[in-house]
């Protein structure tokens, strides 16, 4: 018999016409040493009387509701199989002895009724569990075939899912670009975009540990940067600087600092000159040469600042690019590049001032984006809208954009992929198997009583046919 206990297994009037009495007389619990499965039936109604559902032992996904109508529809069509069983059985005893006329075709058509009844019950209860309790060969195939289901399932999936031809096309189809730019160009939906990504961002930025961020750069970025040569790295990007005449305008700044200096230190700067004058010099001759050397000195940063060929800039560059040369291939500037770097890194201050930039820089960050009128949010909602109508008028850019969204999924596929349907695998392997044939039994026994009811019909429609057959065939 069957011992699965009842609180995990409707009573299962149709798996075995002959023994209905038997099955109604089995025992409402199952025997203490199966725990596990009184608990798997137990947790079906984890969630208590109306409850919205919940997960069982195993992983299921229990709703007590919807098991319930399922158990009611499952029994309601086991019923009328097993009647059907039933009423055939009732007209064969009836017709017993007929076999001439109206009543033969009867009596055929019952007799062959049963058997395929008969047979179909056997092979819808055998996907299950073993029939009447016996151990049948190749009965109960989910609770000892589980695993092969499960390693038949990761193959299925990978052959008919993760094959690329079949990625590609439904990506293709998909068109992703032109969904995600019809979907930000909806009312509100690029400034929710904004918002949700600058709320997860500033997120992000509060649960980052300052010790975390100090032990980054006092355990990988310094010994890094020490460890790694910078004078050829230097030299080469002052190099880059000077031919890209990207230093001047920090010229320019310096020029005009030093230049506003001159005029707010007026009496500073001649004092200066005043006090490094000769003795014997008179105070009257002193401070007229001061104030000249200070107005032929703001009038000289004033021609370095308006002439972009002056003889003090060309100076300068040719400074800063012979300085870049010998970065890169004089041994002996190369050597006091690494020396003044290993100075400035193993200077205790570094680290310092390093967390102060980064504390800086988050303060700055999560202030602009916590800012939801702010310039930061605003400017984002506009390129995000912007880039939006572009993806949308231009479909060679979406065409391009989707392809490598198909490159990027088809590597993600072989590189990951096996692990993926792994997963499918390893989850079956850990459930129990009448646990399972049960669940699926409850998902699909339903539909398989059709099978029960129309073996009955066509059994006894070939029933009658062969009837007719040996009637018309000679004896």
């Amino acid at each position: 018999m069957d011992t699965t206990p009842q609180a995990t297994r409707e009573p299962d009037l149709g798996d075995d016409p002959t023994a209905a009495g038997a099955l109604g007389a089995a025992p409402a619990a199952a025997p203490s040493g199966s725990g596990h499965r009184s608990g798997s039936g137990g947790a079906r109604g984890a969630s208590g009387p109306g409850g919205a559902g919940g997960s069982g032992p195993l992983g299921f996904i229990v709703d007590p509701a919807l098991d319930a109508q399922r158990r009611r529809d499952l029994r309601q069509m086991r019923l009328v199989a097993t009647g059907l069983l039933v009423l055939a059985a009732i007209v064969y005893v009836l017709t017993r002895g007929h076999d001439e006329g109206l009543l033969g075709f009867v009596n055929a058509g019952a007799e062959a009724s049963m058997v395929g009844a008969c047979a179909d019950w056997f092979a819808v209860t055998a996907i299950f569990r073993h029939p009447l309790g016996l151990p049948i060969p190749h009965t109960a195939l989910i609770p000892r075939k589980k695993e092969m289901i499960g390693r038949s399932l990761e193959e299925f999936v990978s052959e008919n899912f993760m094959r690329e031809d079949i990625i590609r096309e439904r990506v293709l189809d998909a068109e992703p670009t032109r969904r995600a730019a019809e979907w930000a160009l909806a009312p509100g939906h690029a400034k929710r975009l904004v918002d949700e990504v600058a709320t997860v961002t500033v997120h992000a930025l509060h649960r980052i540990p300052d010790e975390d961020v100090r032990a980054v750069i006092e355990q990988a970025v310094l010994p890094r940067l020490a460890q790694e040569p910078i004078s050829s790295l230097a030299g080469g990007l002052l190099d880059q600087v000077v031919r890209d005449e990207a230093h001047v305008g920090l010229v320019d700044l310096a020029l005009d600092e030093f230049r506003v200096w001159l005029v707010d230190n007026e009496d500073l700067f001649e004092s200066l000159i005043t006090q490094r004058a000769p003795a014997w010099v008179p105070d009257a001759i002193n401070d007229l040469v001061a104030r000249k050397i200070h107005v032929e000195a703001l009038k000289w940063l004033a021609d370095i600042r308006n002439d972009p060929r002056h003889d003090v800039r060309l100076a300068l560059d040719k400074l800063l690019i012979d300085l870049a040369d010998d970065l890169q291939h004089d041994p002996v500037t190369q050597a006091k590049a690494e020396r003044l770097k290993e100075r400035v890194l193993a200077h205790p201050q570094v680290a310092d001032t390093a967390m102060s930039l980064w504390a800086s820089f988050r303060a700055v960050v999560i202030a602009a984006l916590e800012d939801e009128g702010g310039p930061v949010r605003t400017r984002a909602v506009r390129e995000v809208t912007a880039l939006a109508e572009r993806l949308l008028a231009d479909e060679p850019l979406r065409q391009r954009i989707d392809a490598r969204i198909c490159d990027a999924t088809i590597y993600a596929v072989d590189r990951y992929g096996t692990e993926l349907t792994r997963i499918i695998s390893d989850t079956v392997d850990r459930w129990d198997g009448k646990e399972t044939a049960e669940r699926v039994e409850l998902q699909v026994g339903r539909d398989l009583q059709f099978i029960r009811i129309n073996g009955t019909l066509v059994g006894g429609l070939i029933g009658m046919l062969i009837h007719a057959v040996s009637i018309v065939l000679p004896s």
